[in-house]
C-alpha cells in the first residue's frame, strides 16, 4: 500500500517575487526546479541559528553563479514560505532587514 503524500503548501513573500520576476525564462525554470526539490524535501536548506533560526537556506547553481534561496520550513502546517533569492552579497543583510515582516508572514 502507498503511503498517501501530504500537500505542502507554498508562500511567496513579495521580496522573493521580485526577485524571480527579473529572471529569464531559463533562469525561472532552473528556480523553480530548486523549489520543487525543497518540496521534495524541506529540510534540504542549511538551518540558521540565532535571530535566524526560522531559516533555511539552499544553495544551488544559477547561471555560473552560487545562488541562495532562503525560506521557513513550518512543519507544523505542512507550509513553505520563499522569502529571498539572491548571490551571497547582501543576501543575509536583506534578510535581517527584513525578519520581522518575514516573521508576521509566517506566525500568520
Amino acid at each position: 500500500m502507498l503511503e498517501e503524500q501530504k500537500k505542502i503548501d507554498v508562500y511567496e513573500s513579495r521580496w522573493f517575487e521580485k526577485a524571480i520576476s527579473k529572471l529569464s525564462e531559463a533562469l525561472l525554470k532552473t528556480v523553480e526546479d530548486e523549489i520543487d526539490e525543497i518540496i521534495k524535501n524541506p529540510k534540504i536548506g542549511e538551518q540558521k541559528k540565532g535571530d535566524l533560526a526560522y531559516l533555511r537556506v539552499h544553495k544551488f547553481k544559477l547561471s555560473n553563479q552560487l545562488a541562495r534561496l532562503g525560506y521557513s520550513w513550518v512543519e507544523t502546517k505542512l507550509e513553505i514560505y520563499l522569502l529571498q533569492l539572491g548571490s551571497h552579497e547582501n543576501f543575509y543583510k536583506k534578510i535581517k532587514d527584513q525578519r520581522k515582516i518575514d516573521r508576521k508572514l509566517i506566525d500568520s
